[in-house]
């Protein structure tokens, strides 16, 4: 399947805004995100039902379909950024006009919840996506290093960048080693609902990189044998963990979700590179990732070394 690399993002394009997944009642947050996007430049157009709601699911998933298939179609657009995440994206996959998407390649910026887009874009279509902040969640103050590693990739999507950890969120490299495959980011239980359907591209060679919020470690734990019984987490080239809390991973102390993902590690391949404590997840200071992107990643001497290589543009 071809790679399908978005354009760049430039002062004076426009924005569309959507909210595939649940609405907010943080109004003052949207106002002050739709601000912060024009004070740098760019124009802001809210999709037709942007954070609407609705009696029925059917016709809420009705509205959602009918605004990412009029932003993807509209011309005028040259970016799509999501409100926030919540539940509800997983309904709308099997409607979604993935031909329009792939003849009308843009950027789609969100995360959490967005991971079924984001990741059935991917599967459908070749189109690269980017997990990183959305509107109601981070964009109406974010962090400066949040907002560093959005713009970087947004604007200039074509070239290598390398992907750097906050410098007070821990590294753990739970097994050393290189690697060479398809970065695929998003929500663990996102992810898991994604299994047997085709709308989780092949884990063959990939290196998926996993977060969560707000789940028990027993509930990690289930999630994660549904990956290795399903025999994906055996075929990875890599395998990366963000945060699954909204505090940093510790590695001082003793916690079972540690001894969860070191589980894990040892029951994948003997030289497939493992670490953990990324900056990705439900977090302040958040990395945005290129979802679909060619990824190098080195584990070693208590670092790691993560790159995403430029593919082929739309």
């Amino acid at each position: 399947m071809r790679t399908l690399l978005p354009k760049a993002l430039r002062q004076g394009d426009t924005i569309g805004l959507v909210s595939p997944s649940s609405p907010s009642p943080e109004h003052g947050r949207i106002e002050q995100a739709v601000r912060y996007l024009e004070t740098l430049g760019y124009r802001v157009k809210p999709a037709r039902h942007f954070n609407c709601r609705a009696e029925s699911r059917r016709e809420l998933d009705s509205c959602k379909l009918l605004d990412l298939h009029e932003m993807f179609s509209d011309r005028s657009v040259s970016a799509i950024f999501c409100l926030r995440g919540g539940s509800g994206a997983t309904r709308l996959l099997q409607d979604i006009d993935y031909s329009l998407v792939a003849s009308n390649p843009k950027i789609l910026a969100g995360y959490s919840d967005i991971t079924a887009l984001s990741i059935a874009l991917y599967a459908r279509t070749g189109l690269v996506t980017f997990s990183g902040p959305m509107l109601a969640t981070e964009l109406h103050a974010p962090s400066p290093y949040t907002e560093e590693n959005f713009w970087k990739i947004l604007t200039e999507p074509g070239r290598e960048h390398e992907i750097i950890n906050h410098p007070e969120h821990p590294l753990c490299i739970m097994r050393e080693g290189a690697a060479e495959g398809t970065l695929l980011a998003g929500n663990l239980t996102v992810l898991s609902c994604l299994v047997g359907t085709p709308y989780l591209p092949s884990m063959s060679g990939a290196i998926p990189l996993f977060e969560d919020i707000n789940e028990e470690p027993y509930r990690i734990d289930r999630l994660f044998s549904h990956f290795y019984n399903a025999g994906l987490l055996q075929k990875c080239s890599g395998l990366l963990f963000g945060q699954f809390t909204r505090e940093p991973l510790s590695f001082r102390r003793k916690n079972p979700l540690l001894d969860i993902l070191r589980y894990y590690t040892e029951k994948t391949a003997e030289r497939m590179p493992v670490a953990a404590g990324l900056s990705y997840g439900h977090i302040d200071d958040l990395l945005t990732l290129p979802i679909g992107a060619r990824t190098l990643l080195q584990a070693g001497n208590g670092t790691l070394s993560l790159r995403s290589a430029p593919s082929v543009r739309a």
